[in-house]
Parts: C-alpha cells; structure tokens; sequence
C-alpha cells in the first residue's frame, strides 16, 4: 500500500496494475505477481493510485482564520432586512452551437449529438444569492470587467435593496471585486453614494467554497447550463426560465460554523 501511494517511477505518470505487481516482485520473495492481485489488495483498501483530484490547498494562517470567522458569523446572524447578507460570484461560459442536427432520443436508443460544435465566443453570469431571503438572481452580461461589477453593485443597492441601509456582500478576492472598479465605472460622488451602502467581506485566499453562491453556481450549472447553448439570447431566457428556484423557495441548509471550523482546522494560538 506505501508503495501504490508513493510516486511513480520516473518517466511515468502514474502507477498502473502491471506497474506495482513488476515493483513487489523486486521489493518481496514473490517470483511472481499477477496485476489481479494487486487489484484485489487495492479494492481491499479502497486505493485508486491512477486517479487525482484537483483540489484548492489553502494556507490556514491568522489573515484565513479572520476572513473565515468573518464570513461564517455573518451567516449566523439572525437575518436584518436594513442589514442584508449577499452572496456574490460570477461563472464564464462558452456558447457552444451544433455543427449539425441532433438526432432525439427514442426507445432503446439515447439522444445523439455530433462531436463537432461551433464555437459562438463567451459570456458571463454573474449571480447573486441572499441565503436568509432564498433569493437569487443571475444576470448575464458580454464579459466581467470592472464595470461590470460596478454596474451589479449599484443594481444591487438601488434596484434589489432600496430600502437596506447596508448590503453586506460576500465575495472573493478577484482583483475587478473592489471598492476601486466604482471609481473606475462611475463619477467619484455617483461610486462614494454606492458604496456607502455596501460593506465588503472577502473570503479567504483559496477558500471560495466559503462563499454559499458558489453552491447555487453549481446547481445552475448542473440544472441548466450543462449542455450547448449557442448564443447570449438563448442563454438569457434559459437562465431566467432557471429561476423558479425564488418561486420554489429553495434554501441551502449551511452547518459550517465558527466553532465546527475551529474543530475541523484544530486551530490554536502559535
């Protein structure tokens, strides 16, 4: 088992079957070893040597701690109409059309679609989640520049919270999610009046997952967007045909607190 959880041999990528039955027959008094049994002991230990997942390893110091703790106390505060908690993020997407008909599904026979496609450029959808309220929004645009923040915040303080004395709004640390991209965008009163009612909490470096939108990203994404969609126009009504979700209600049931954090990190004073 050390073995199959070591690295390769060089000039490998990975191990195989036949790679760790040819390296126990050197490394043991085996003479021989068939890769069977090398998969039967793997099974045994629930070892996948051949398999990676890509995964976001974060470096859990005082400035992580702080932003998490943040983030996390701001979910568990009771909910404040003046005071609101939103979510914030935004997901690229390709517009992808058909090189040629697909041919439909029939009994005993799945729906086909050719290999080829037609790339129709990119767009972006840019969402916003209320946890508290189980609202969202998501609102497609050509791209995710700075002005296209910009644009979302003073939407969202003038259109979506006009009566809040402050949006606290929960995002990452992409470098257009700044106070700097109103300033950028609009006349310097026009950004100071936006932001006056807005407080920005980052998550963490590397620590996205913090952000609860990113879950309804992903259900968007699986619910609706998981397929080839061709141009901006089809994109825009099937994003909004997506949104029953505010009529359904739908929630998400969020158990990570301060203190389940604290248990899980082990953290501790240096």
């Amino acid at each position: 088992m050390a073995t199959a959880c070591s690295s390769p041999p060089p000039g490998r990528a990975r191990w195989t079957m036949s790679l760790l039955a040819d390296q126990m027959v050197r490394l043991t008094p085996h003479k021989s070893l068939s890769p069977e049994t090398v998969r039967r002991r793997l099974a045994e230990n629930q070892l996948k040597p051949w398999q990676q997942k890509m995964w976001c390893i974060p470096r859990v110091d005082a400035e992580f701690v702080a932003r998490m703790e943040d983030v996390l106390e701001l979910y568990a505060e009771r909910p404040d109409r003046q005071r609101p908690v939103v979510c914030f993020d935004e997901t690229p997407r390709q517009l992808i059309g058909e090189a040629r008909v697909p041919i439909a599904a029939k009994p005993g026979r799945p729906a086909r679609v050719d290999y080829e496609y037609v790339r129709n450029g990119t767009a972006n959808v840019f969402m916003f989640f209320d946890p508290h309220r189980k609202w969202r929004h998501a609102k497609v645009t050509d791209r995710r520049a700075a002005t296209d923040f910009a644009a979302c915040m003073r939407e969202l303080v003038d259109d979506h919270y006009p009566g809040a004395d402050c949006v606290r709004v929960v995002l990452d640390n992409l470098s257009t999610h700044s106070a700097a991209a109103l300033y950028e965008t609009f006349p310097p009163e026009e950004a100071r009046r936006i932001l006056r009612r807005l407080e920005f909490h980052y998550t963490p470096k590397h620590a996205s997952w913090l952000n609860m939108v990113e879950i309804e990203i992903g259900i968007m994404v699986r619910q609706c967007l998981d397929r080839r969609i061709a141009d901006k126009t089809t994109l825009v009504r099937e994003v909004a045909r997506w949104q029953r979700r505010n009529a359904e209600k739908a929630s998400i049931k969020w158990l990570f607190t301060v203190d389940r954090a604290r248990q899980k990190l082990r953290m501790s004073p240096a």
